[in-house]
């Protein structure tokens, strides 16, 4: 098996990213989910066994004591204990009979059940609680409470309150579920948006990774040539088959478009990385312009300039290489082979540099690609015009091209202006 490359492990990085996110929303989504579902069964247990413990206790207050000392409850065909169902055991902790009971209950309950809680909370002294289930499927509540009527210190009944929950049930059972659906929705959008995320987190290093394979790329594809035509001029040398001074020459010259080819593929790598950051500052670019047209050889082609005064805020030496490399392209494309090219450059007091040539132009096809890397023509590297559209894009100009009217190609770099002498 193969090693990730660099790119699949940025997507990788990726992948685990958006999963520790999701699972992070998941764990904080499911603990609020459990809290609200616990506090919600709390609120309605509560609820219940706060109104059962009322009708208990209305219930104890009924309660008197006979001239023979027993215990008297009211009638229960009064019907004011059929709702909850109140039933009342008495006697010793573990010898508890019904006394007393609900004539017409609302819920039915086996008496072996309500029993068994009666004698629960009477050997515990304390009060018993249980939900158990009646014959036709509905949920009830049993809540049991021992009394101790004075002077006695011991129990000498129990009172069972039963109620019927099943629509509380019900409607806590149904609130867990929306809340088990709104978990499992809002985790699979935090999912998505944790993969988007991810993505734009690592969206740099992947720009960054491309710039990197793009630069050796481009260094490989231009350097190859002139490497070569330098190692065939040194063999030539060295076997003797030439004159020694033209051998120098040749690779003079190769060595300086070899140079400029190092600096222009680290300006435009620097530039699509952003580790180029334009210094700005006022300059006259009529006189920039000059300058470079004065710079460059002409080799027997013909440089027209025509220059309004005008100032521009911009970074002097990528403004001077921009301009020199339209120059330069149409020094080289701008003519018929063979022949001598005719450029015009003219400055406009809106900070527009318009470079003129005769040559044969540029085809509608290719404009739209003309500013890639290896788009120029033969004889350069093409990254001329793709390290001029930096530039321009780089001082918040431009640069376009369209049909000359002296039939060549027309660039128009524009850059904004600071302020007009």
């Amino acid at each position: 098996m193969s090693p990730p490359t660099p790119a699949g492990r940025i997507r990788r990085l990726r992948r685990r990213i958006t999963l520790l996110f999701t699972l992070t929303s998941a764990a904080a989504l499911l603990g609020m989910a459990a809290l609200a579902v616990h506090a919600d069964d709390t609120s309605w247990r509560g609820q219940v066994d706060a109104d059962l413990t009322v009708r208990v206790r209305e219930s104890l207050a009924e309660l008197s004591t006979g001239d023979a000392g027993q215990l008297l409850y009211p009638d229960p065909r009064e019907g004011g204990y059929d709702c909850p169902a109140v039933t009342l055991f008495t006697g010793s902790p573990d010898q508890l009979t019904v006394t007393a009971q609900a004539h017409r209950p609302c819920v039915t309950v086996a008496p072996g059940q309500v029993k068994a809680l009666a004698d629960a909370a009477a050997a515990d002294s304390d009060v018993a609680r249980a939900i158990t289930d009646t014959p036709d499927g509905h949920a009830v509540r049993l809540f049991a409470q021992p009394f101790v009527p004075p002077p006695e210190d011991t129990v000498s009944g129990v009172i069972v309150a039963a109620t019927d929950i099943t629509d509380s049930k019900a409607a806590h059972d149904r609130l867990t579920l929306v809340i088990a659906g709104a978990c499992a929705v809002l985790t699979a959008v935090t999912a998505l948006v944790g993969r988007l995320l991810a993505a734009r987190a690592v969206r740099p290093a992947l720009t960054a990774l491309d710039q990197q394979e793009a630069f050796l790329t481009d260094a490989a594809h231009d350097l190859r040539t002139p490497a070569a035509s330098l190692r065939l001029l040194a063999e030539t040398g060295l076997r003797g088959e030439a004159d020694h001074t033209e051998v120098l020459r040749r690779t003079l010259r190769l060595s300086t478009r070899m140079g400029d080819l190092v600096d222009g593929l680290l300006t435009r790598a620097r530039l699509m990385a952003g580790a180029l950051t334009p210094e700005l500052e006022p300059l006259r670019l009529d006189q920039l312009v000059e300058a470079v047209v004065a710079d460059t050889p002409a080799d027997g082609h013909r440089v027209s300039v025509t220059a309004a005064p005008v100032v521009v805020l911009a970074d002097p030496d990528l403004l001077r290489r921009a301009v020199g490399n339209l120059l330069d392209n149409a020094l080289t494309h701008g003519h018929a082979p063979g022949g001598t090219a005719d450029v015009e450059i003219t400055v406009a007091v809106d900070g527009t540099v318009t470079v003129d040539d005769a040559g044969p132009g540029v085809p509608p096809e290719q404009v739209r690609s003309l500013f890639e890397r290896f788009r120029s023509g033969s004889g350069s590297s093409g990254l001329g015009l793709s390290i001029a559209a930096w530039v321009a894009q780089a001082h918040g100009g431009s640069l376009t091209v369209t049909g000359s009217a002296r039939g060549g190609a027309r660039f128009l770099l524009r850059t904004p202006t600071r302020t007009r002498p």
